[in-house]
């Protein structure tokens, strides 16, 4: 949980009921699958772009980014002056769960971002991918195998790293979900108002993933 007198302190929440129910105001889409992962399918993705965009055989190349995809848990972070005060899975696109607790026990996601504060805008959603490490998943259940042999009661082991990833995330107990070895890195943005100088900081998709390097998220 974040304390109202130390932003950047991580500590165990309460055991709660349920999951309040969040909207997205920007909707968190899915992510379209090609089949075909040859050059051919590389140029049919890039005439359809091009179409889709209205270019002309005249007008210069697109440039693209290519970027790692993760078998995680789609997630939104928001940010209010720099500050998380939500943290909500992508649900149906249209609204997911609150699981703020549970995200905020990753090291790797920023309580408070620091850097360039003046620079921020009012509200800021990071969206991003929790995930499950194949090391940290096989580190994982190897203490559970331990604990199993040592007698424990409820203990398993689990699947696959993604299923891992995503129940740990829907715990509704956040030291259980701080116990397990959990991911994250950014790849875009959701809502964003009101930004000081009135214009992002970056023109291109790499320029963003620089920004958000920049202030402190794993990409």
């Amino acid at each position: 949980l974040l304390s109202p007198h130390s932003p950047t302190q991580r500590v165990g929440g309460a055991v709660l009921p349920e999951f309040q129910t969040v909207r997205h105001q920007v909707p968190m889409l899915s992510i379209r699958t090609e089949t075909d992962n040859e050059s051919s399918g590389a140029s049919a993705f890039d005439a359809r772009v091009r179409r889709e965009l209205s270019l002309s055989e005249q007008d210069p190349a697109i440039e693209y980014v290519a970027e790692l995809k993760f078998d995680g848990l789609a997630m939104s972070l928001r940010y209010e002056k720099g500050v998380l005060v939500q943290a909500a899975t992508r649900g149906d696109g249209e609204s997911g769960e609150d699981v703020t607790n549970n995200i905020k026990t990753i090291g790797q996601i920023p309580l408070q971002i620091t850097s360039a504060v003046d620079t921020l805008p009012a509200v800021l959603e990071v969206r991003g991918e929790v995930y499950m490490r194949r090391d940290d998943f096989d580190a994982l259940n190897e203490r559970q195998r331990i604990k199993i042999a040592e007698g424990a009661k409820g203990e398993k082991t689990f699947v696959n790293p993604r299923n891992a990833a995503a129940g740990a995330v829907r715990q509704l107990d956040s030291n259980i979900a701080a116990q397990r070895p959990l991911s994250f890195f950014a790849y875009g943005l959701g809502e964003v108002l009101e930004w000081p100088q009135q214009q992002a900081p970056f023109q291109t998709h790499f320029d963003l993933l620089q920004t958000l390097k920049g202030w402190g998220f794993p990409v």
